[in-house]
């Protein structure tokens, strides 16, 4: 499944998609950025509540499909527009965390 895919199958809001045909392997679930960035995987989807600039590094350096954010966490305009320049894709939804793992879950 694409990521593109996981956001019109999902309902998940879209806030950048620079990549939309990332694959996606699996999910991610971590707050702690320095956890995620040595135990998350490549092509994983990453859920978090975090929202600062740092979540854009630590996405590119893991290499993460996309960053769900959980419980309609949102990002400033100038942290969406260096994740466009950085290629990660951006989604949000209201659900919390565990809730969004299951949904993508039943989907992947």
């Amino acid at each position: 499944m694409t990521v593109y895919e996981l956001s019109q199958n999902s309902q998940f809001n879209v806030l950048c998609l620079p990549e939309p045909e990332r694959e996606i392997s699996g999910v991610y679930i971590g707050d702690l950025l320095s956890w995620v960035m040595g135990r998350a995987q490549g092509d994983n989807v990453w859920i978090t509540i975090m929202s600062n600039i740092n979540v854009i590094a630590v996405a590119s350096l893991s290499d993460v499909s996309c960053v769900l954010l959980a419980e309609d966490v949102t990002l400033e305009e100038n942290i969406l527009k260096t994740a466009i320049e950085k290629g990660i894709n951006i989604l949000s939804t209201p659900l919390a965390a565990y809730e969004t793992a299951i949904k993508i879950s039943g989907m992947i």
